[in-house]
């Protein structure tokens, strides 16, 4: 391997203690994890009124009318708000470090992948720079879309299928691709 430059970055000193509030014990994460195998993670389809009772066990708030089909991975649902009549496509990720808020009448398609989660890359040791994500009512986060920490969808926006959202965009918009840019409104 060329050592002409040394890197800086020394992952043996990554604490993963730091920046991270897990926001429960190691019990209920434990929990939570067989309870997401055998109900959420299996292809098998699952009613989505004992998923969202099962969400609503471990803490999270549930509206009515909520969809979720298989394979759905949701990291922390003490951390997780969904509002009314939401969808939530085969194999969606939540990875929700922070506070996901998903408001009203919100679709995230196949394997949307809403990510809470990062590293500050500025620092040898690679700390946690986590931060909430939040999807406001009525807009729809298209199939394979990356959504970064610290982003808010805004109302009725549309991102389309494959984009990559790093940074907050307005609402009633359609947004595609990576990096992200405008199309038009959704409703003129």
């Amino acid at each position: 391997m060329n050592n002409f430059y040394l890197s800086q970055v020394r992952l043996k000193d990554f604490d993963a203690s730091e920046g991270l509030n897990r926001g429960a014990g190691k019990f209920k994460e434990a929990c939570w994890y067989i309870v997401k195998m055998f109900f959420f993670l299996t292809a098998f389809p699952i009613p989505s009124g004992l998923k969202a009772r099962m969400l609503r066990l471990f803490g999270a708030k549930v509206g009515n009318g909520v969809v979720i089909k298989p394979r759905v991975n949701i990291h922390f649902p003490w951390k997780l708000e969904i509002g009314d009549d939401v969808w939530l496509g085969e194999e969606a990720y939540l990875l929700n470090f922070e506070q996901m808020v998903i408001g009203n009448n919100v679709c995230i398609s196949q394997r949307a992948f809403l990510c809470g989660g990062n590293h500050n890359y500025r620092h040898p040791a690679m700390p946690y720079r986590n931060a909430p994500i939040v999807l406001m009512d009525g807009c729809w986060v298209g199939a394979c879309v990356f959504i970064g920490p610290g982003v808010t969808v805004g109302t009725d926006t549309v991102i389309t299928a494959g984009s990559v959202v790093t940074a907050s965009v307005s609402q009633n918009g359609i947004f595609k691709g990576n990096p992200l840019t405008f199309v038009s409104e959704r409703w003129k």
